[in-house]
């Protein structure tokens, strides 16, 4: 039941957002969002989808005990890995492996510029995927960005 509420949440915000700032006229009433329990959707750097969460509870009466099983659903928002190693790529940070890099054409500024820079792109990219769930990419990220910062001060 509140798995449905949220999905109806994000359906409105989701019209809501495409209406204000594309202009294009939705109707909610013929969104389905069933596949999302089979599929994730990728949105906005975002990769999202719902899992079931299977629970077991025990419980034990004066001489009998019993195992419950029960299954949730639960909205996981994730960062895909893949396009955020492919932007640094682009971006020189990596190699398309994902193996850091110096970022030589910041050679010419001083150690200061170069440690505030490289924050202030880790800072963006962590408020921005600070919704996510699980935060490996985030340390990923993060990895790669120290590691091209300290190529590129040496």
């Amino acid at each position: 039941k509140g798995s449905s509420l949220l999905m109806d949440k994000w359906k409105y915000y989701l019209v809501n957002f495409w209406e204000c700032y594309f202009y294009i006229w939705a109707q909610p009433r013929r969104i389905h969002i069933n596949q999302l329990s089979n599929n994730s959707l990728d949105f906005l750097g975002y990769r999202s989808s719902i899992r079931l969460k299977p629970s077991m509870v025990r419980s034990q009466m004066i001489e009998n005990s019993f195992l419950i099983e029960n299954a949730s659903k639960k909205f996981d928002t994730l960062v895909p890995i893949t396009p955020m190693i492919e932007s640094l790529s682009k971006a020189k940070f990596c190699n398309v492996l994902g193996h850091p890099m110096s970022k030589s054409v910041w050679g010419s500024l001083s150690d200061s510029d170069i440690i505030e820079r490289f924050g202030r792109i880790y800072r963006n990219l962590s408020h921005y995927y600070s919704g996510s769930l699980k935060k490996i990419t985030l340390y990923r990220i993060k990895y790669i960005l120290r590691l091209s910062c300290a190529r590129t001060l040496a």
